[in-house]
């Protein structure tokens, strides 16, 4: 098994450590082949269990594996002994791991320009919507001018449509959401993720974002989708500070 992952591209200081896996260097067999990290996708566990320990070799300590729920809710991975429902997980401790899962949502890494906090977060359309990457950079208490934020692979704008309800959503709590929809078919638009993302962390001060050009959809060989093939694993995606 060669577990295989990437390093993300962004300017974060030395002292930040990050990596996104692939679904590629596992044990899983079909559909969920075969580095698959999420338990509740049907998975045999046993295989599930293998392929986590195949990541932790590459971490500190076990990632704070959160129960997502398209919330806002963020953690602090030293205020929980276990998994818990959040969306979004911060921290200040080195070593701690905080790590989210997707198949086409969108996860977004933070840190602070001084290393002395990063975050992790998942926005599906609905947690994006309602706010979880706000709440993500208000969780991390320093400066919105001095948070770094990385855009991980998710759906992108060619690929993810939606219907008039998501649009009108996201449009109602801010009209330059317009600029990311365009559209598809009758009541139906092509909506893009990373632009929506953009806007909300421009809107609170977050101006250094990289990523945002990976496709969870389009690319079947490394990326899981479940907008693709409906039963399928999930990556993740993982950040911490150094010991």
């Amino acid at each position: 098994m060669g577990l295989e992952c990437f390093v993300p591209d962004w300017p974060c200081p030395a002292n930040v450590h990050a990596l996104q896996t692939t679904r590629r260097g596992g044990v899983s067999q079909a559909p969920w082949q075969s580095f698959n990290l999420g338990t509740h996708v049907g998975d045999d566990s046993a295989a599930v269990e293998s392929n986590r320990a195949a990541l932790r070799a590459c971490l500190p300590s076990e990632p704070l594996w959160l129960e997502q729920v398209h919330g806002i809710v963020a953690v602090d991975p030293e205020k929980w002994a276990k998994t818990t429902q959040a969306d979004a997980c911060v921290s200040r401790t080195p070593g701690a791991v905080c790590v989210v899962m997707t198949a086409d949502c969108l996860p977004v890494l933070f840190c602070d320009r001084s290393g002395s906090v990063v975050a992790s977060a998942h926005a599906g359309w609905r947690g994006l919507q309602a706010g979880i990457l706000e709440n993500t950079v208000q969780a991390m208490k320093c400066p919105p001018e001095d948070v770094l934020a990385w855009l991980g692979p998710a759906i992108g704008p060619g690929a993810f449509e939606v219907g008039d309800e998501v649009r009108q959503a996201f449009m109602a709590a801010a009209p330059i959401a317009e600029e990311a929809f365009v559209p598809h078919e009758p009541g139906k638009w092509l909506c893009d993720l990373y632009r929506l993302a953009r806007q909300r962390l421009t809107s609170i001060g977050v101006t250094e974002i990289s990523g945002g050009n990976l496709c969870t959809f389009s690319d079947t060989a490394r990326f899981y989708s479940y907008r693709r093939d409906g039963v399928t694993g999930r990556m993740a995606s993982l950040i911490w500070l150094a010991t």
